[in-house]
């Protein structure tokens, strides 16, 4: 139950609060300041925080795409027209 808890927590954070918390647990484990147990349940949470951070990251490139892609379209319908259109 706990585990269903802890990934909605983590869907819920954005990139920036993903990459802090993540480097927080890479940084616990590191030092050896957690029981093995402990551990493992800090490095499921941390693939979670991947997973979202992904994710984040692949939203925002598709939007990027999008954009650009509107742009271009937009670059390419005003070199099309006449270009005394431009200027009425």
């Amino acid at each position: 139950m706990a585990h269903k808890k802890q990934n909605t927590d983590v869907d819920k954070l954005g990139f920036e609060e993903a990459i802090k918390e993540l480097t927080n647990i890479v940084g616990k484990i590191e030092q050896g300041q957690i029981p093995l147990q402990d551990s493992l349940e800090q490095y499921e949470k941390g693939m979670g925080l991947i997973k979202q951070c992904r994710t984040i990251l692949q939203k925002a490139e598709e939007r990027i795409e999008k954009i650009t892609k509107k742009e271009d379209s937009q670059d390419s319908s005003r070199d099309e027209k006449d270009p005394d259109e431009l200027f009425k």
